[in-house]
């Protein structure tokens, strides 16, 4: 495996799981994942983002930053993310995910669970500081760019948007790529879009984004 150390976040290491070099950050474990002397594996499998970062896409993560995760569902990945990252605002838009997330936060103080619809950002508007260093996306519904534009005004100047823009939830009977280079078309109304990986094998039919503000 490639070693891709040098590019990870402070707080996010390779650790060995099973005999496999695999991400890796510290704290409470949550969905019954390996652990090792208070480091958890993170799964790429389970966790676009970690898809992303095991692929090579420059994040631009260095650690503590302010996130603002949409999409959060039960709180696998943003779990992850409030382990390295600093504040970190966690809008879910399904009751049931959200208790799961809450419990997750128990142990995560700078983790906060948002009972909110990410297609709406006026409703947590008053919660979310102002010009969060990065935007992690991950919503399953129509729109996926529509989401990440109306969110970019939480994102400072110079922060990043880290989309996960997936097929089947646009249009099950397109191409993919059809569907990426729609949703692409519509990041770039607010954002320069600085990369995009393909997120096979770990996710199927998934777009990695990386993004700034215009």
């Amino acid at each position: 495996m490639t070693d891709l150390s040098e590019d990870l976040p402070v707080g996010v290491e390779r650790r060995s799981f099973d005999g496999e070099d695999r991400l890796a950050t510290r704290g409470e474990p949550v969905y019954g994942e390996p652990t090792d002397e208070g480091w958890r594996c993170w799964d790429a499998g389970r966790s676009k983002l970690a898809a992303m970062v095991e692929s090579g896409v420059d994040t631009g993560l260095a650690g503590g930053e302010t996130v603002l995760y949409l999409g959060a569902a039960s709180g696998t990945t943003v779990s992850h993310v409030a382990d390295f990252a600093g504040p970190t605002y966690a809008v879910e838009f399904a009751p049931r995910p959200v208790r799961d997330l809450v419990g997750v936060a128990e142990d995560r103080r700078n983790l906060f669970p948002l009972l909110k619809d990410a297609r709406k950002p006026d409703t947590y508007a008053h919660v979310v500081e102002a010009e969060v260093d990065a935007i992690v996306q991950d919503v399953a519904t129509r729109g996926q760019a529509r989401v990440a534009v109306e969110n970019s005004r939480f994102l400072r100047e110079d922060g990043r948007l880290l989309a996960a823009i997936k097929a089947r939830s646009e249009d099950v009977t397109q191409d993919p790529e059809n569907v990426f280079e729609e949703a692409l078309a519509d990041l770039r109304e607010s954002y320069e879009v600085l990369e995009t990986t393909r997120l096979e094998p770990y996710h199927d039919d998934h777009l990695g984004v990386v993004a700034r503000p215009k």
